[in-house]
Protein backbone atom coordinates (compact mmCIF):
# COMPACT_ATOMS: atom_id res chain seq x y z
CA UNK A 1 0.00 0.00 0.00
CA UNK A 2 1.10 3.50 -1.10
CA UNK A 3 2.45 5.66 1.76
CA UNK A 4 -0.31 8.62 2.99
CA UNK A 5 -0.98 10.72 0.00
CA UNK A 6 0.29 9.26 -2.81
CA UNK A 7 -1.02 7.63 -5.66
CA UNK A 8 -1.16 3.73 -5.86
CA UNK A 9 -2.70 0.90 -7.32
CA UNK A 10 -5.37 -0.95 -5.60
CA UNK A 11 -4.48 -3.78 -3.17
CA UNK A 12 -6.48 -6.89 -1.75
CA UNK A 13 -5.44 -6.23 1.94
CA UNK A 14 -7.02 -3.13 3.92
CA UNK A 15 -6.32 -2.21 7.63
CA UNK A 16 -9.01 -2.22 10.38
CA UNK A 17 -11.83 -0.19 9.62
CA UNK A 18 -12.23 3.20 11.79
CA UNK A 19 -15.59 5.22 12.31
CA UNK A 20 -13.85 8.12 10.24
CA UNK A 21 -12.71 6.11 7.33
CA UNK A 22 -14.28 7.17 4.04
CA UNK A 23 -13.77 5.65 0.42
CA UNK A 24 -14.87 8.21 -2.47
CA UNK A 25 -15.75 6.56 -5.64
CA UNK A 26 -14.78 8.64 -8.69
CA UNK A 27 -11.84 10.81 -9.55
CA UNK A 28 -14.08 14.01 -11.19
CA UNK A 29 -14.23 16.94 -9.81
CA UNK A 30 -17.51 15.98 -7.62
CA UNK A 31 -15.49 13.07 -6.10
CA UNK A 32 -12.25 15.26 -5.03
CA UNK A 33 -14.07 18.12 -3.86
CA UNK A 34 -16.16 15.57 -1.59
CA UNK A 35 -13.03 14.00 -1.03
CA UNK A 36 -11.31 17.65 0.21
CA UNK A 37 -14.17 18.68 1.81
CA UNK A 38 -14.27 15.43 4.03
CA UNK A 39 -10.51 15.37 4.82
CA UNK A 40 -11.78 18.86 5.92
CA UNK A 41 -13.52 17.28 8.50
CA UNK A 42 -11.55 15.05 9.96
CA UNK A 43 -12.24 11.80 7.95
CA UNK A 44 -9.56 9.28 6.16
CA UNK A 45 -10.14 9.47 2.56
CA UNK A 46 -9.52 7.11 0.13
CA UNK A 47 -10.02 7.80 -3.31
CA UNK A 48 -10.52 5.27 -5.93
CA UNK A 49 -10.61 6.04 -9.97
CA UNK A 50 -10.56 3.48 -12.52
CA UNK A 51 -8.55 5.54 -15.02
CA UNK A 52 -7.18 8.52 -13.60
CA UNK A 53 -7.76 11.75 -12.20
CA UNK A 54 -9.90 14.10 -14.17
CA UNK A 55 -10.04 11.16 -16.97
CA UNK A 56 -14.26 11.86 -17.65
CA UNK A 57 -16.43 14.98 -18.58
CA UNK A 58 -14.12 16.74 -15.63
CA UNK A 59 -11.59 17.95 -17.84
CA UNK A 60 -13.44 18.59 -20.51
CA UNK A 61 -16.52 20.60 -20.03
CA UNK A 62 -16.83 24.57 -20.33
CA UNK A 63 -15.10 26.00 -16.92
CA UNK A 64 -18.17 27.91 -16.02
CA UNK A 65 -19.55 27.87 -12.35
CA UNK A 66 -23.60 28.60 -14.12
CA UNK A 67 -24.55 29.91 -10.96
CA UNK A 68 -28.14 31.47 -12.71
CA UNK A 69 -28.95 27.84 -14.01
CA UNK A 70 -31.63 26.52 -12.08
CA UNK A 71 -34.15 26.30 -14.89
CA UNK A 72 -34.14 22.00 -15.14
CA UNK A 73 -34.24 21.18 -19.18
CA UNK A 74 -36.84 19.19 -18.52
CA UNK A 75 -39.75 22.28 -18.99
CA UNK A 76 -43.20 22.22 -20.33
CA UNK A 77 -43.09 22.17 -24.12
CA UNK A 78 -39.65 20.38 -24.47
CA UNK A 79 -41.44 17.61 -25.99
CA UNK A 80 -42.86 19.76 -28.29
CA UNK A 81 -39.55 21.30 -29.63
CA UNK A 82 -37.78 17.96 -29.57
CA UNK A 83 -39.00 16.78 -33.07
CA UNK A 84 -38.02 19.49 -34.74
CA UNK A 85 -34.20 19.76 -32.80
CA UNK A 86 -33.73 15.91 -33.99
CA UNK A 87 -34.54 16.25 -37.40
CA UNK A 88 -31.48 19.20 -37.54
CA UNK A 89 -28.35 17.73 -37.95
CA UNK A 90 -26.45 20.32 -36.66
CA UNK A 91 -29.12 21.22 -33.83
CA UNK A 92 -28.87 20.86 -30.13
CA UNK A 93 -30.35 17.39 -29.65
CA UNK A 94 -29.30 14.06 -31.66
CA UNK A 95 -30.56 10.48 -30.19
CA UNK A 96 -29.09 7.21 -32.52
CA UNK A 97 -32.06 5.60 -34.03
CA UNK A 98 -30.96 2.27 -32.78
CA UNK A 99 -30.56 3.86 -29.19
CA UNK A 100 -33.77 5.01 -28.50
CA UNK A 101 -35.73 1.85 -27.46
CA UNK A 102 -33.16 1.38 -24.49
CA UNK A 103 -33.41 5.32 -24.07
CA UNK A 104 -37.35 5.52 -23.44
CA UNK A 105 -37.93 4.81 -20.34
CA UNK A 106 -35.85 7.65 -19.43
CA UNK A 107 -37.60 9.68 -22.09
CA UNK A 108 -40.76 8.57 -20.02
CA UNK A 109 -39.66 10.04 -16.74
CA UNK A 110 -38.18 13.02 -18.91
CA UNK A 111 -41.97 14.36 -19.78
CA UNK A 112 -43.34 13.54 -16.33
CA UNK A 113 -40.62 15.32 -15.10
CA UNK A 114 -41.62 18.12 -17.54
CA UNK A 115 -44.87 18.41 -16.12
CA UNK A 116 -45.81 22.56 -14.61
CA UNK A 117 -46.06 21.27 -10.82
CA UNK A 118 -42.94 18.74 -11.06
CA UNK A 119 -40.78 21.46 -13.46
CA UNK A 120 -41.45 24.20 -10.85
CA UNK A 121 -40.66 21.92 -7.82
CA UNK A 122 -37.19 21.14 -9.61
CA UNK A 123 -36.48 24.16 -10.35
CA UNK A 124 -37.00 25.24 -6.91
CA UNK A 125 -34.62 22.65 -5.46
CA UNK A 126 -32.06 23.37 -8.29
CA UNK A 127 -32.06 27.49 -7.14
CA UNK A 128 -31.18 26.17 -3.10
CA UNK A 129 -28.58 24.04 -4.32
CA UNK A 130 -26.78 27.32 -6.77
CA UNK A 131 -27.68 29.85 -3.63
CA UNK A 132 -25.84 27.41 -1.90
CA UNK A 133 -23.00 27.17 -4.70
CA UNK A 134 -22.91 30.81 -4.57
CA UNK A 135 -22.66 31.18 -0.65
CA UNK A 136 -19.84 28.45 -0.81
CA UNK A 137 -17.66 29.40 -4.04
CA UNK A 138 -14.93 32.04 -2.18
CA UNK A 139 -14.65 30.49 0.84
CA UNK A 140 -14.27 26.83 -0.64
CA UNK A 141 -11.59 28.04 -2.76
CA UNK A 142 -9.84 30.05 -0.78
CA UNK A 143 -9.98 27.18 1.93
CA UNK A 144 -8.57 24.93 -0.83
CA UNK A 145 -6.60 27.06 -2.05
CA UNK A 146 -7.72 27.28 -5.70
CA UNK A 147 -8.92 31.24 -5.69
CA UNK A 148 -6.14 32.16 -8.44
CA UNK A 149 -7.96 30.23 -10.94
CA UNK A 150 -11.49 31.84 -10.33
CA UNK A 151 -12.45 34.43 -13.32
CA UNK A 152 -15.85 36.55 -12.96
CA UNK A 153 -16.46 37.29 -16.07
CA UNK A 154 -20.36 36.68 -16.46
CA UNK A 155 -22.77 35.06 -19.14
CA UNK A 156 -24.52 36.54 -21.97
CA UNK A 157 -27.71 34.44 -23.41
CA UNK A 158 -27.91 35.15 -27.13
CA UNK A 159 -31.09 35.07 -29.09
CA UNK A 160 -31.81 34.60 -33.11
CA UNK A 161 -35.00 36.28 -32.97
CA UNK A 162 -37.41 38.90 -30.85
CA UNK A 163 -39.80 35.46 -30.92
CA UNK A 164 -37.30 33.29 -29.26
CA UNK A 165 -36.58 36.28 -27.19
CA UNK A 166 -39.99 36.77 -26.13
CA UNK A 167 -40.63 32.61 -25.24
CA UNK A 168 -37.74 32.96 -23.16
CA UNK A 169 -39.80 35.44 -20.75
CA UNK A 170 -41.73 33.01 -18.65
CA UNK A 171 -38.14 31.45 -17.67
CA UNK A 172 -36.83 34.93 -17.00
CA UNK A 173 -39.51 35.74 -15.17
CA UNK A 174 -39.10 32.63 -12.84
CA UNK A 175 -35.42 33.37 -12.15
CA UNK A 176 -36.36 36.49 -10.97
CA UNK A 177 -39.14 34.98 -8.57
CA UNK A 178 -35.96 32.54 -7.55
CA UNK A 179 -33.33 35.16 -7.26
CA UNK A 180 -31.75 35.52 -9.77
CA UNK A 181 -30.47 38.54 -11.64
CA UNK A 182 -29.91 39.78 -15.28
CA UNK A 183 -29.77 42.50 -17.40
CA UNK A 184 -31.26 42.59 -20.77
CA UNK A 185 -30.25 43.75 -24.11
CA UNK A 186 -32.23 44.53 -27.23
CA UNK A 187 -29.72 46.34 -29.95
CA UNK A 188 -26.88 45.33 -31.98
CA UNK A 189 -24.96 48.04 -30.48
CA UNK A 190 -25.63 47.86 -27.01
CA UNK A 191 -24.30 44.03 -27.44
CA UNK A 192 -21.42 44.88 -29.33
CA UNK A 193 -20.59 46.93 -26.02
CA UNK A 194 -20.51 44.24 -23.72
CA UNK A 195 -18.85 41.49 -26.30
CA UNK A 196 -17.30 43.26 -29.63
CA UNK A 197 -16.58 40.84 -32.53
CA UNK A 198 -20.39 39.31 -32.48
CA UNK A 199 -22.65 38.86 -35.96
CA UNK A 200 -25.19 41.70 -36.15
CA UNK A 201 -27.39 39.24 -36.73
CA UNK A 202 -27.89 39.09 -33.14
CA UNK A 203 -30.19 41.86 -31.54
CA UNK A 204 -31.72 40.41 -28.00
CA UNK A 205 -29.50 39.02 -25.32
CA UNK A 206 -29.80 38.38 -21.39
CA UNK A 207 -26.22 39.26 -19.51
CA UNK A 208 -25.92 37.25 -15.84
CA UNK A 209 -23.21 39.19 -14.44
CA UNK A 210 -22.86 36.11 -11.21
CA UNK A 211 -21.38 33.55 -13.71
CA UNK A 212 -18.09 32.24 -12.91
CA UNK A 213 -15.42 30.51 -14.53
CA UNK A 214 -12.27 28.60 -13.79
CA UNK A 215 -8.65 29.21 -15.91
CA UNK A 216 -9.51 25.58 -17.47
CA UNK A 217 -11.42 22.92 -15.66
CA UNK A 218 -8.31 19.67 -16.10
CA UNK A 219 -6.33 21.91 -14.32
CA UNK A 220 -8.89 22.75 -11.53
CA UNK A 221 -9.49 18.82 -11.22
CA UNK A 222 -5.76 18.32 -10.91
CA UNK A 223 -5.32 20.90 -8.35
CA UNK A 224 -7.84 19.73 -6.40
CA UNK A 225 -6.36 16.36 -6.68
CA UNK A 226 -2.99 18.02 -5.17
CA UNK A 227 -4.79 19.74 -2.13
CA UNK A 228 -6.34 15.89 -1.12
CA UNK A 229 -2.64 14.11 -0.86
CA UNK A 230 -1.18 17.61 0.80
CA UNK A 231 -4.05 16.59 3.60
CA UNK A 232 -3.39 13.35 3.69
CA UNK A 233 -5.98 11.93 1.36
CA UNK A 234 -5.04 8.81 -0.71
CA UNK A 235 -5.74 8.45 -4.45
CA UNK A 236 -5.43 4.88 -6.20
CA UNK A 237 -6.16 3.46 -9.31
CA UNK A 238 -9.21 0.85 -9.34
CA UNK A 239 -12.23 -0.24 -11.28
CA UNK A 240 -14.95 -1.17 -8.59
CA UNK A 241 -17.99 -3.80 -9.28
CA UNK A 242 -20.03 -4.20 -6.79
CA UNK A 243 -21.15 -2.34 -3.33
CA UNK A 244 -22.31 -3.85 -0.11
CA UNK A 245 -23.08 -2.60 3.82
CA UNK A 246 -23.62 -4.27 7.04
CA UNK A 247 -24.32 -2.33 10.90
CA UNK A 248 -20.46 -1.96 10.98
CA UNK A 249 -19.66 -0.35 7.18
CA UNK A 250 -19.88 -0.78 3.77
CA UNK A 251 -17.20 -2.74 1.52
CA UNK A 252 -16.87 -1.51 -2.55
CA UNK A 253 -15.76 -5.50 -4.23
CA UNK A 254 -12.92 -4.67 -7.13
CA UNK A 255 -12.93 -5.41 -10.22
CA UNK A 256 -9.79 -7.55 -9.64
CA UNK A 257 -11.33 -9.34 -6.78
CA UNK A 258 -10.42 -7.54 -4.44
CA UNK A 259 -12.04 -5.64 -1.65
CA UNK A 260 -12.28 -2.39 0.00
CA UNK A 261 -14.36 -1.56 3.64
CA UNK A 262 -14.69 1.82 5.10
CA UNK A 263 -16.95 3.53 7.88
CA UNK A 264 -18.78 4.99 4.90
CA UNK A 265 -18.51 5.18 1.29
CA UNK A 266 -19.66 7.74 -1.31
CA UNK A 267 -20.39 6.71 -5.01
CA UNK A 268 -19.38 9.77 -6.85
CA UNK A 269 -18.32 7.94 -10.49
CA UNK A 270 -20.18 10.01 -12.81
CA UNK A 271 -22.25 8.60 -15.63
CA UNK A 272 -21.24 5.10 -14.51
CA UNK A 273 -22.46 5.53 -10.82
CA UNK A 274 -25.92 3.71 -11.51
CA UNK A 275 -24.34 0.64 -11.91
CA UNK A 276 -22.51 0.65 -8.61
CA UNK A 277 -26.12 1.72 -7.41
CA UNK A 278 -27.78 -1.16 -9.23
CA UNK A 279 -25.76 -3.81 -6.95
CA UNK A 280 -27.72 -2.33 -3.92
CA UNK A 281 -30.64 -3.14 -5.54
CA UNK A 282 -31.59 0.36 -6.88
CA UNK A 283 -32.56 1.39 -10.52
CA UNK A 284 -31.83 5.12 -10.81
CA UNK A 285 -32.52 6.55 -14.37
CA UNK A 286 -29.30 7.87 -15.11
CA UNK A 287 -28.34 8.63 -18.49
CA UNK A 288 -24.95 10.25 -20.36
CA UNK A 289 -25.72 13.06 -22.15
CA UNK A 290 -22.73 12.75 -24.50
CA UNK A 291 -21.29 16.65 -25.06
CA UNK A 292 -18.86 17.31 -27.80
CA UNK A 293 -16.67 20.16 -27.66
CA UNK A 294 -13.52 21.16 -29.83
CA UNK A 295 -10.48 23.64 -27.74
CA UNK A 296 -8.73 26.79 -30.00
CA UNK A 297 -5.22 27.71 -29.42
CA UNK A 298 -4.45 31.31 -27.93
CA UNK A 299 -5.70 33.99 -30.59
CA UNK A 300 -8.88 32.73 -31.73
CA UNK A 301 -10.88 35.25 -30.33
CA UNK A 302 -11.16 37.79 -28.11
CA UNK A 303 -13.77 36.93 -25.91
CA UNK A 304 -14.68 39.20 -23.15
CA UNK A 305 -17.70 36.74 -21.66
CA UNK A 306 -19.34 33.36 -21.50
CA UNK A 307 -21.54 33.10 -24.71
CA UNK A 308 -24.33 30.99 -24.56
CA UNK A 309 -26.74 29.92 -28.32
CA UNK A 310 -29.47 29.83 -26.86
CA UNK A 311 -31.57 28.46 -29.71
CA UNK A 312 -28.61 25.87 -30.77
CA UNK A 313 -27.24 24.51 -27.68
CA UNK A 314 -24.01 25.17 -27.54
CA UNK A 315 -22.05 27.83 -25.73
CA UNK A 316 -18.34 29.26 -26.18
CA UNK A 317 -16.05 29.49 -23.11
CA UNK A 318 -12.56 30.99 -22.35
CA UNK A 319 -9.93 28.41 -22.03
CA UNK A 320 -6.38 29.38 -20.68
CA UNK A 321 -5.94 31.67 -23.14
CA UNK A 322 -7.99 29.85 -26.07
CA UNK A 323 -11.56 29.30 -26.56
CA UNK A 324 -13.68 26.45 -26.37
CA UNK A 325 -16.87 25.34 -28.84
CA UNK A 326 -19.10 22.76 -26.96
CA UNK A 327 -22.40 21.71 -25.98
CA UNK A 328 -25.28 20.18 -27.45
CA UNK A 329 -26.65 17.06 -25.67
CA UNK A 330 -26.40 13.72 -28.17
CA UNK A 331 -28.37 10.67 -25.58
CA UNK A 332 -26.53 7.90 -26.82
CA UNK A 333 -25.30 5.90 -23.97
CA UNK A 334 -21.72 5.13 -23.02
CA UNK A 335 -20.36 2.62 -25.28
CA UNK A 336 -21.29 3.81 -28.82
CA UNK A 337 -18.27 5.72 -30.55
CA UNK A 338 -17.94 9.99 -30.77
CA UNK A 339 -19.82 10.91 -33.30
CA UNK A 340 -17.13 14.19 -34.29
CA UNK A 341 -19.56 15.72 -37.18
CA UNK A 342 -21.35 17.19 -33.47
CA UNK A 343 -18.10 19.05 -32.86
CA UNK A 344 -17.65 19.98 -36.33
CA UNK A 345 -21.33 21.54 -36.68
CA UNK A 346 -20.99 24.00 -33.79
CA UNK A 347 -17.53 24.87 -35.06
CA UNK A 348 -19.12 26.05 -38.00
CA UNK A 349 -22.41 27.77 -36.66
CA UNK A 350 -19.82 29.42 -34.02
CA UNK A 351 -17.85 30.96 -37.48
CA UNK A 352 -20.85 32.67 -38.64
CA UNK A 353 -21.99 33.64 -35.27
CA UNK A 354 -18.96 35.09 -34.65
CA UNK A 355 -16.90 35.83 -37.81
CA UNK A 356 -13.60 37.15 -36.20
CA UNK A 357 -13.01 33.70 -34.55
CA UNK A 358 -9.88 31.48 -36.11
CA UNK A 359 -11.32 27.86 -36.37
CA UNK A 360 -7.61 26.44 -37.59
CA UNK A 361 -5.77 24.15 -34.96
CA UNK A 362 -8.43 23.04 -32.38
CA UNK A 363 -8.46 19.30 -30.30
CA UNK A 364 -11.89 17.95 -30.77
CA UNK A 365 -13.37 15.95 -27.42
CA UNK A 366 -16.29 13.92 -26.34
CA UNK A 367 -17.26 13.60 -22.49
CA UNK A 368 -20.05 11.81 -20.53
CA UNK A 369 -22.21 14.47 -19.14
CA UNK A 370 -24.22 12.43 -15.85
CA UNK A 371 -28.06 12.98 -16.19
CA UNK A 372 -31.28 12.69 -14.55
CA UNK A 373 -34.47 13.35 -15.88
CA UNK A 374 -35.45 15.92 -14.07
CA UNK A 375 -32.36 17.79 -14.47
CA UNK A 376 -31.73 17.41 -10.21
CA UNK A 377 -28.82 15.48 -9.13
CA UNK A 378 -28.76 12.02 -7.07
CA UNK A 379 -27.27 13.65 -3.01
CA UNK A 380 -27.49 12.15 0.01
CA UNK A 381 -27.53 8.48 1.43
CA UNK A 382 -28.34 5.27 -0.29
CA UNK A 383 -31.68 4.54 1.43
CA UNK A 384 -32.24 6.35 5.10
CA UNK A 385 -29.72 5.50 7.36
CA UNK A 386 -27.43 3.72 4.87
CA UNK A 387 -23.68 4.41 5.25
CA UNK A 388 -23.43 4.21 1.22
CA UNK A 389 -23.82 8.03 0.01
CA UNK A 390 -24.52 9.67 -3.83
CA UNK A 391 -23.40 12.52 -4.95
CA UNK A 392 -23.74 12.19 -8.89
CA UNK A 393 -26.32 13.13 -11.83
CA UNK A 394 -25.42 16.94 -11.77
CA UNK A 395 -25.44 16.90 -16.00
CA UNK A 396 -24.14 20.14 -17.24
CA UNK A 397 -23.58 21.59 -13.62
CA UNK A 398 -21.17 19.21 -12.22
CA UNK A 399 -18.25 22.11 -11.65
CA UNK A 400 -21.11 24.66 -10.78
CA UNK A 401 -22.30 22.62 -7.69
CA UNK A 402 -19.29 20.79 -7.67
CA UNK A 403 -18.07 22.54 -3.94
CA UNK A 404 -21.86 23.13 -2.51
CA UNK A 405 -22.37 19.22 -3.29
CA UNK A 406 -18.92 18.41 -1.33
CA UNK A 407 -20.07 20.57 1.69
CA UNK A 408 -23.45 19.14 2.01
CA UNK A 409 -22.28 15.18 1.73
CA UNK A 410 -19.27 16.17 4.44
CA UNK A 411 -22.14 17.27 6.49
CA UNK A 412 -24.29 14.59 6.04
CA UNK A 413 -21.40 12.02 6.56
CA UNK A 414 -20.47 13.77 9.52
CA UNK A 415 -23.87 13.25 11.01
CA UNK A 416 -24.63 17.19 10.83
CA UNK A 417 -27.87 18.54 9.37
CA UNK A 418 -26.62 19.84 5.83
CA UNK A 419 -27.52 23.58 4.97
CA UNK A 420 -29.75 22.64 1.78
CA UNK A 421 -33.00 19.97 2.38
CA UNK A 422 -32.00 17.15 0.46
CA UNK A 423 -35.31 15.54 0.28
CA UNK A 424 -35.73 16.74 -3.32
CA UNK A 425 -32.39 15.08 -4.24
CA UNK A 426 -32.84 11.15 -2.81
CA UNK A 427 -32.25 8.22 -4.53
CA UNK A 428 -35.97 7.08 -4.05
CA UNK A 429 -37.64 10.08 -6.17
CA UNK A 430 -37.91 7.95 -8.91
Amino acid sequence: MAAQGETARGEAGQAAVSDRDVIVIGGGVIGLSCALALTERGFHVTLLEREGVAAGASAGNAGAFALTAVIPLARPGVMRRAPYWLIDPAGPLSIPPSYAPALAPWLWRFWRASRRDRFEASAAAQAALMRHAAARLTPMTEAFGLEDLVFRDGQLQLYDSAASYRAAEPERRLKTALGVGHQRFESAEALAELQPGLSPRFRYGVYSPSWARVADPLVWTRRLAERLKERGGRIEIAATDALSETAEGACVRLADGGERRAARILVAAGAWSHRLARTLGQSIPLETERGYNTTLPSGAFDLRTHISFEDHGFVVSRIGNGVRVGGAVELAGLRRPPNYARSAAMLKKAKAFLPALRVEGGGQWMGHRPSTPDSLPVLGPARPGSRILYAFGHGHLGLTQSLATADLIAATAAGERPAVDLAPFRAGRF
